[in-house]
């Protein structure tokens, strides 16, 4: 049986069952730690988790694993990680896209896991500015992202260094921010790089059953090693002793102690959980960037319609705009589409149903200060807008969508916050990141989204380097 929570004394607590928290608690795990994760939730995954209904698995937050390279690749992010955590590639599951795209107006780019056909495409649309996007290529490559020290910088000057044509340098930050990035309109060159990496000089994946491969595999291996989970267990308050955290009080009144505390909760609510701090603590650091997303289940794989992509990172409007929402619950017109069932899953597999996913900008303050009954409208409302963009994008735009649903679900920012924990529904919480997980208090550190690495694989590896950094290495 594992030990009462009544007090206890842990070498290092775990706050979140997240990627990070799961492959911080592996890690340390394997290094003979005693170590537990506490969970606010009933399931994990944090993020990229996934819920039933209607007798169907639905995933939330993982389109495609990022960081895809094949088995037996040397030097790469998922490669180390792998390693780190003593688990090996095939429990992954990981199949490779069939192909992506970036559709803007009037322009395509097509990208695999291939980055030499990306640079084709660029080539082929943008031939004055292929030099400079290989200029840009280049200096991505060799660019030191994952320095704990390095110093914030803008990636729009960056890129603007190397590509003087504003449409290819929309359509080069549409994907990378959709995927990772907390802030308007622009962001930190290192992670544009890590996620630039992730996206074009490495691929996407997925296995056969989504995220919970990953979640399982995640979770198995962290109870094969001792480690303890407890979940339904949020945190009340982190008591502190001078500069350092003491104890850690759950909702139930139980108190935890500790020599060292890593949180995922994020920067911001975990320094509101802080006794130490103010109710309103770094309020100067709040995300603000919030999304929704659509699922429908189809009669038909999306290949029966023509619909061959695996993901399609779109905008309709004359500039792309990454920003908060003001005016709208949604801003339909730019997002992301993507098709579950269009991965190389080999001979003989393949999802049973046809699957359509697609995700936009939504405003956090407007869908929370709905009524009940507005609330339930506008997500029908929204759904459907959101059908007639995407449907406006594909072959076979005069489709009745409805006539093929077998079944559907929305999520909006109300969900995210319900769920996450997160401020705003900030999907990718504050804007400016703490690489090396520092806090106020000497033995309370960050991993995951608000430590800076991005992606599941991201994730994971932020929890591997604050554990090893500030538990291990000590």
């Amino acid at each position: 049986m594992p030990p009462s929570l009544d007090q206890q004394h842990y070498e290092v607590v775990i706050i979140g069952a997240g990627m990070a928290g799961l492959a911080a608690g592996i890690r340390l795990a394997l290094a003979g730690k005693n170590v537990i994760i506490l969970e606010r939730h009933n399931a994990s995954g944090g993020l990229n988790s996934f819920y039933s209904q209607g007798g169907r698995k639905f995933d939330v937050g993982l389109h495609a694993m990022t960081n895809y390279v094949p088995k037996g690749t040397k030097g790469t992010p998922l490669t180390k990680l792998l390693r780190q955590l003593r688990i090996p590639y095939d429990a992954l599951d990981l199949c490779p896209q069939n192909g992506s795209k970036v559709a803007f107006p009037g322009c395509e780019l097509g990208f695999n896991n291939d980055f030499a056909f990306f640079e084709s495409e660029v080539a082929r649309a943008f031939p004055q500015q292929i030099d400079g996007f290989r200029a840009l290529a280049e200096e991505v490559r060799t660019l030191d992202a994952f320095n704990l020290g390095s110093m914030p910088s803008s990636a729009r000057e960056a890129v603007q260094r190397h590509i003087s044509d504003p449409l290819l340098e929309d359509m080069l930050f549409c994907p990378v921010m959709y995927y990772g990035s907390a802030q308007e309109h622009d962001m930190d060159y290192g992670q544009f790089a890590i996620m630039f990496r992730s996206l074009f000089f490495e691929g996407f994946a997925r296995p056969l059953d989504g995220v919970r491969v990953i979640i399982k595999l995640l979770q198995d291996k962290y109870r094969s090693l001792g480690g303890v989970r407890k979940m339904k267990c949020g945190i009340q308050k982190i008591h502190t002793s001078g500069n350092n955290a003491s104890a850690i009080e759950l909702d139930s009144g139980a108190v935890l102690t500790a020599d060292k505390i890593i949180s995922t909760a994020g920067a911001v609510e975990t320094a509101r959980l802080c006794e130490d701090q103010p109710a309103d603590a770094a309020s100067d650091n709040i995300g603000q960037l919030s999304f929704t997303e659509t699922i429908t289940v189809l009669d038909q794989q999306p290949t029966d319609f023509g619909w061959d992509e695996t993901i399609i990172f779109f905008n309709t409007a004359e500039r792309f705009r990454y920003a908060r929402v003001e005016d709208e619950l949604v801003d339909p017109t730019s997002g992301v589409i993507c098709f579950p069932n269009n991965y190389q899953y080999g001979e003989g597999r393949q999802l049973d149903e046809g699957y359509l996913r697609v995700t936009a900008m939504a405003n956090h303050d407007k869908w929370c200060a709905l009524s009940e009954d507005d609330y339930l409208a506008q997500k029908a409302y929204w759904y459907e807008e959101l059908q007639k963009v995407t449907l406006g994008l594909l072959p076979d735009s005069k489709l009745d969508l409805n006539a093929h649903r077998i079944a559907s679900d929305m999520f909006t920012p109300r969900t995210v916050r319900k769920y996450t924990g997160h401020l705003n529904g900030a999907i990718y919480g504050a804007p400016n990141k703490i690489k090396d997980g520092r806090t106020h208090l000497n033995n309370l550190y960050l991993a995951g989204t608000d430590q800076g690495f991005l992606g599941i694989v991201g994730a994971m590896l932020s929890g591997i380097s604050m554990a090893n950094l500030h538990v291990l290495s000590e």
